[in-house]
């Protein structure tokens, strides 16, 4: 039955705690609304053009490697560090959190390879964390330092891994999900066995980039999944008020969609999983993971103008993913709360003590104002205002 027909009486009951069970769940096409709040979204799974089972098989290392990952990801991306850095002035300029949406990236880096590519927006840290990033690169690329992940040059909004597939953290809104595309390309061109993920939120679900990108990878079968972390706010607009179809993974049309419970790590992974194979047969498929971000867009951003407090609590409480992971863990007696405290105790103390040793790293010298803006040895010189004087000779 659509959640947009329930009762008011039947909506309460969907706000209560879901048993720590995965029944498989047989896809086929919803065509109803989508839930008119966040706190609706109980389904794990709907789908459009494509059927699948999907089970979400919890595993004794499994959850705890999820739960792990988490709880880092929430210190050195979430509400806990970086917004005292932030305020310490240790943090400069845009800072995008990524508390609350946490499972989107663990549950994806769960189900794949480092071969596998990933290219975001600017909610980039656990990411990086994921793609094997240290936290000494993270806290230190926050703080503009050298030992940063790209030298203390790009910021909270670039980070980088090449090695590990990682293409960014990037700042223009959409203009990753056709990079993504074209790494896709690459990976179909060389015949690899990988795929790549580009991930792009609600707010950007509208550019018109991201439907021609869509359309060319549809048209030569990429394996490319593009993953729309819906946090049901773009900036300080809710999704409603700005998209006349919210439903994002039916924007395909012709391309297949899966709408996932993306505070649900065992969900995501199964999702991306199913999707991986997919594209490897069938050409690229959309997934809209249903996730809520607790703070607001950036640091500079209250995130209750907009919205309710009551509403940010009501999520953190019924779907939190950090704490969902914890109820499963507990209820099936892989570890006892003692032991999941001890953990984020170790955790506490390793993002301690490498934002210590970030606030010790260098900031980058003024003579890499200008590497690496073109290639290297190309002889490229600086002119002053009058195009007379030669500044200087860049690297």
């Amino acid at each position: 039955m659509a959640l947009a027909h329930l009762t008011s009486s039947s909506r309460s009951n969907l706000l209560k705690p879901s048993p720590p069970s995965y029944p498989t769940l047989i896809l086929s096409a919803v065509r109803s609304p989508p839930p008119p709040t966040p706190l609706l979204s109980r389904l794990p799974f709907r789908s459009l053009l494509t059927n699948a089972s999907l089970l979400p098989a919890p595993s004794r290392p499994l959850l705890k490697s999820l739960f792990l990952s988490s709880a880092t990801w929430l210190r050195c991306g979430g509400w806990r560090s970086p917004p005292i850095l932030y305020k310490a002035k240790l943090i400069r300029g845009f800072c995008h959190l990524y508390d609350g949406q946490e499972a989107v990236a663990v549950g994806m880096e769960a189900a794949i390879t480092k071969k596998d590519c990933i290219i975001t927006a600017y909610r980039d840290h656990c990411t990086f964390v994921g793609r094997g990033g240290t936290l000494l690169e993270v806290f230190s690329e926050l703080m503009g330092r050298q030992a940063g992940c790209s030298n203390g040059k790009g910021g909270s909004m670039h980070f980088y891994r090449k090695d590990a597939g990682f293409y960014g953290g990037h700042g223009i809104v959409g203009a990753q999900v056709p990079l993504g595309c074209g790494l896709a390309f690459a990976q179909k061109y060389s015949k690899g066995e990988t795929v790549t993920f580009a991930l792009y939120g609600d707010g950007a679900a509208n550019q018109g980039q991201l439907f021609e990108a869509l359309n060319i990878s549809a048209l030569w079968d990429l394996p490319v999944i593009l993953i729309c972390e819906n946090n049901h706010y773009g900036m300080g607009t809710a999704e409603w008020r700005a998209s006349k179809s919210p439903a994002y993974y039916k924007r395909g049309d012709y391309v297949p969609g899966l709408k996932v419970d993306g505070m649900d790590a065992l969900a995501v992974k199964q999702a991306c999983k199913f999707a991986k194979e997919h594209v490897l047969r069938n050409g690229p498929i959309i997934l809209e993971m249903d996730t809520y971000r607790y703070h607001g867009h950036s640091m500079s951003d209250p995130g209750s103008t907009y919205r309710t407090r009551d509403e940010i609590s009501g999520v953190r409480q019924e779907r939190d993913p950090i704490e969902r992971i914890r109820k499963v863990i507990l209820a099936h007696d892989l570890a006892t709360e003692k032991e999941l405290k001890d953990f984020e105790k170790e955790i506490r103390k390793e993002v301690d003590q490498a934002i210590a040793q970030a606030k010790e790293s260098p900031m980058p010298e003024p003579s890499e104002l200008f590497a690496n803006v073109y290639v290297k040895g190309l002889g490229t010189e600086a002119f002053g205002a009058d195009r007379k004087e030669v500044r200087a000779v860049l690297p």
